[in-house]
């Protein structure tokens, strides 16, 4: 399996994480709304791991913690895409 797809997987498992436990419950709200949208389970999905990678990344290259302020300011402008800045 190539590291794409390994980030890829993990990510789905993250977001299938965070519906089972709502938490944060703007996920589950997030899907549901661009699900209303039109978008696909799947293409929503996509989107949500978006704000995730953001996340993901300013941990891994800037060693950063986890915002979820950012995370679910990210959530909340989908289907725009998520910025990096801080808040």
């Amino acid at each position: 399996m190539e590291s794409n797809e390994i980030v890829r997987e993990t990510i789905f498992k993250v977001i299938s994480n965070q519906l089972r436990l709502n938490k944060p419950p703007e996920t589950k709200l997030t899907l549901k709304r661009l699900k209303e949208l039109g978008y696909s389970d799947l293409d929503a999905k996509k989107l949500i791991g978006q704000c995730l990678a953001v996340e993901l990344f300013r941990m891994l290259k800037f060693k950063q913690p986890y915002d979820d302020a950012r995370y679910v300011t990210n959530l909340k402008n989908l289907p725009k895409e998520p910025f990096e800045e801080q808040l």
